[in-house]
């Protein structure tokens, strides 16, 4: 039997990248993907391809920095398909300056969209996740939120290490409410969040010599989300080629 069969996912950012590759997977091994985005063409493209695989998903607009839009997308998933089982946090924005050169705009706009709306979604979708007794949350955070990096985007790395660290915080308060929280820390992976860098730098950068594919991270949000992880919870799980490993 396909891992995901009854199961309902909703994967934010799943437009494009890391979360279209999730839906696409989950739905292909029996899952309901729904795919919340503020992209709404792309995000119905996606639903088309899966749609067209034989798959069910559903595309929903979705402002991870609102409340509000949080309870109502929940809400909604809950009436039309009766439960939520995995919530996905992987919308997410970057910045590059220096932190000397980082306005306060920049710096509280990255933390809204990749920080902020992780504990939104978790708060929003608590109740839908307990209530199935195997709820599973996976957030995508960054090799970033583990290690400097370059030494510039103090935003990102900064709202990536409170991805981190809130994870394991929900992990252990729902541990025995049948929910597990996981994160997962892409490294370098070729996909929109990349776009103006040199790509072949980064590459460079990889241990393995070449950047991630959006499949590969997705597998690993995968497993975590899935009863094939049934014992594992506040865990953070590495897809960088290597990186923190030097």
């Amino acid at each position: 039997m396909p891992r995901f069969t009854d199961r309902v996912a909703l994967i934010t950012g799943g437009a494009c990248g890391i979360g279209r590759s999730t839906a696409l997977r989950l739905a292909a091994e029996g899952g309901v993907a729904v795919i919340a985005d503020v992209q709404d063409d792309k995000a119905a493209a996606v639903v088309a391809e899966i749609e067209a695989a034989g798959g069910v998903a559903r595309a929903v607009h979705l402002d991870v920095t609102s409340e509000s839009e949080w309870t109502a997308v929940v809400d909604g998933v809950v009436a039309e398909f009766g439960h939520l089982d995995i919530l996905v946090n992987n919308a997410g924005i970057g910045d590059i300056a220096l932190i000397e050169d980082t306005t306060i705009e920049t710096y509280n706009r990255v933390v809204a969209v990749t920080q902020t709306s992780v504990f939104l979604g978790q708060k929003a979708a608590s109740a839908a996740l307990k209530a199935t007794g195997k709820g599973s949350v996976v957030n995508v955070s960054s090799m970033y939120g583990i290690v400097g990096g370059f030494g510039t985007s103090p935003a990102y790395h900064a709202a990536k290490g409170a991805v981190r660290t809130l994870t394991k915080n929900t992990a252990i308060a729902w541990a025995t409410e049948g929910v597990r929280v996981n994160s997962v820390h892409p490294g370098f992976i070729d996909t929109p969040i990349l776009t103006g860098a040199d790509k072949e730098q980064l590459a460079a950068a990889e241990p393995v010599g070449r950047l991630g594919r959006p499949e590969e991270v997705a597998a690993v949000i995968l497993f975590a989300a899935s009863d094939d992880a049934s014992f594992v919870t506040g865990a953070e799980l590495v897809v960088d080629g290597g990186y923190i490993a030097r």
